[in-house]
């Protein structure tokens, strides 16, 4: 599957509806279909990305500005934090 292809990328492009709640220059967000939290909501890069395991210095900044639109949504819903309550799994990893 090429990178336009992905479940996504078609998510971004409208191609498959979503309820978007947050939008920037680098990244999408949109609340899960399949929530498994009263807020559960999904941030993904505009920029290709395949996988956590194939991140590079190069991606630092992308990576960083994932953490800023958490801690965005976070605020504007009214949580303490983004990480605390949104980042528990990583690449299918439990991290929290």
């Amino acid at each position: 599957m090429s990178q336009n292809d992905n479940l996504f990328k078609k998510i971004m492009r409208g191609e498959i509806p979503s309820s978007k709640v947050y939008e920037d220059d680098d990244v999408f967000a949109f609340n899960d279909i399949s929530p498994v939290a009263p807020t559960h909501i999904l941030i993904i890069p505009k920029a290709p990305i395949d996988s956590l395991d194939e991140l590079t210095d190069d991606d630092a900044t992308t990576a960083g500005k994932l953490l800023v639109a958490a801690s965005k949504l976070a605020k504007k819903l009214g949580r303490n934090s983004a990480l605390n309550e949104s980042c528990h799994y990583m690449n299918g990893i439990n991290i929290g």
